[in-house]
């Protein structure tokens, strides 16, 4: 371990302290196929749309002496429904013989047999029947054409999709007529939903206060539950919580407090801290010091670092703390800013996987929510320079960001064991100006969006670090909360860390309420965001991945 004094030593473990620096706490299956026997003899009829009108077969006419004319036998043997030919083979037998003299019981028509009158070796038309079949013509086309024009956009969608035979290109769900399985998926459709799709079903019926509470992440200064948090969590429905040392005192009122936090919530909540172990160690008045993550590293034992990961899951959970906003993945050699403080598993890439993998897996299997940190990569920040405090730069090449520093992140969200893919991916305020030499990384759309979600393919959740940490610039001028959270969510993080009252949270609410009635930002990206963290307590089983109830 290393022998210097951390700057993360301090009365209550949250934040570092540096001489000089006042730093502020925060941290398909297709439609079914015709299935005609090839052996039937008969040439298969195609599948016919709803739209176009049934072609049966002819049926015999009368005979002159006003006699019925007889059903004509199936090829089954069976008498056919309705006049309908049968299509099913019937078993090899000898052909039946027909009577065709004047006193058969049952004669069949003689094919081509004179049924009426003949006019100029014509048969007679009668002039009602002619009328009436021009009418119904008329009305098939009207209808084909009305019909696809009112019909609801989604409706005449499906019958579009039928390419005119019937069937949908794709999906279960085609027109009518439907199959009982058909109807039956219907009925249960959310059954076969995702978390995503259950989730933008509860974001849709959220007020847009509820909505906008989701996507934050409060903080309150006092010692244990307070009117202040309460208000954050009930009234304004924040979307988490995250928890100092100075609020974890002991088991009993700790686990008191979440779960005071949990029943006041409408939403289950993500209730958070920062338990890297060493220095960042939040739960240093319940539990002793675990290793750092240069233990880990030091100690060039996978068991070792599974054995961590397993702890602070029992740890956490046994004080109703669900989110851990840990490991770091900074890839930082012992002279940089998170390789001073002991916070890297390592200096190359390599080395950080080697050891976050069991680290994480054990604790997301324990029951919590790993959040892979600080994204874009702090490792290449001087040991004198903390965001908390400063603003700062990493003039790491774009060769250098994307072989290094983003390295472990690219990792772990294509990881194959689902346990290890960060359930949360923390973003930081560092200027990175090989990339963007204007935004730091967590405003700027081209680290978060292009670069996290385009070029990375990450769609889990992305949370800021604390919008209040004094490296939140932008041309040397630090923004106000509610600034920062519109440019933060706009450039794709979905979680906002940083209010810390109800006056400060209502301040972003009201900022984004703003941006939204302007169009600076788009109610999409809001919808996306909220629908990202409700699909995370999904698939966490914070939230039952079931539908939302049916009143609003």
């Amino acid at each position: 371990m290393s022998d210097h004094t951390s700057p993360f030593d301090s009365s209550n473990g949250d934040t570092p302290q540096h001489k000089g620096f006042n730093p502020q706490p925060g941290g398909e299956r297709n439609a079914p196929a015709w299935n005609i026997p090839s052996h039937a003899g008969i040439p298969p009829t195609p599948p016919r749309s709803p739209m176009q009108p049934l072609h049966l077969p002819a049926r015999p006419a009368p005979s002159s002496e006003g006699l019925s004319a007889p059903r004509r036998p199936s090829l089954s043997g069976a008498p056919s429904s309705a006049g309908f030919f049968s299509y099913q083979q019937a078993p090899m037998q000898a052909p039946e013989r027909h009577d065709l003299s004047a006193n058969a019981v049952n004669p069949l028509p003689l094919q081509n047999a004179p049924t009426g009158k003949r006019r100029n070796g014509r048969r007679r038309i009668n002039p009602l029947l002619a009328v009436g079949l021009v009418l119904v013509a008329l009305l098939v086309i009207a209808g084909g054409i009305l019909g696809q024009r009112f019909l609801p956009a989604h409706i005449a969608g499906i019958i579009n999709s039928s390419g005119g035979n019937g069937q949908a290109n794709s999906g279960s769900f085609v027109a009518p007529p439907l199959s009982s399985q058909q109807i039956d998926n219907l009925r249960h459709l959310t059954d076969h939903m995702k978390e995503q799709q259950l989730a933008y079903l509860y974001v849709s019926r959220m007020s847009l206060d509820e909505e906008i509470g989701q996507i934050m992440m409060v903080e309150y200064s006092e010692d244990s539950y307070s009117p202040s948090l309460d208000t954050m969590i009930h009234d304004l429905h924040a979307g988490g919580v995250i928890m100092y040392q100075r609020q974890i005192n002991t088991l009993e009122q700790t686990k008191a407090d979440t779960t005071h936090m949990q029943q006041r919530a409408l939403t289950p909540l993500l209730i958070s801290t920062d338990e890297e172990g060493w220095n960042v160690h939040r739960l240093t008045n319940i539990y002793p010091p675990r290793l750092s993550a240069k233990d880990i590293h030091d100690s060039k034992s996978t068991t070792v670092a599974a054995n961590e990961g397993t702890k602070v899951a029992h740890d956490l959970l046994s004080l109703g703390i669900n989110t851990n906003f840990a490991p770091d993945v900074d890839v930082s050699t012992d002279d940089g800013y998170i390789g001073w403080d002991a916070r890297s598993f390592g200096s190359t890439p390599d080395d950080v996987i080697k050891y976050v993998s069991p680290y994480t897996k054990a604790m997301q299997t324990g029951g919590v929510i790993a959040t892979m940190k600080h994204f874009p990569g702090l490792g290449g920040a001087p040991k004198t320079t903390d965001p908390h405090a400063v603003f700062v730069t990493v003039n790491h090449t774009k060769d250098q960001v994307y072989k290094i520093d983003l390295a472990p992140f690219q990792y772990f969200i294509h990881a194959d064991d689902k346990m290890e893919q960060p359930g949360i991916i923390m973003s930081t305020d560092v200027l990175v100006p090989s990339i963007d030499p204007t935004y730091i990384a967590e405003l700027s759309p081209t680290f978060m969006t292009q670069i996290l979600r385009k070029e990375m393919g990450y769609q889990g959740v992305a949370v800021t670090d604390a919008l209040t940490m004094l490296g939140v610039q932008v041309n040397g001028q630090h923004l106000d909360l509610g600034t920062a959270g519109v440019m933060a969510l706009k450039a794709g993080n979905d979680l906002l860390l940083g209010a810390g009252d109800p006056a400060s949270m209502r301040s972003m609410v009201d900022a984004i309420k703003t941006a939204l009635n302007n169009g600076t930002l788009s109610k999409s990206r809001l919808d996306e965001a909220a629908t990202r963290v409700i699909a995370l307590k999904m698939q966490r089983h914070l939230l039952p991945d079931t539908p939302p109830s049916s009143n609003p």
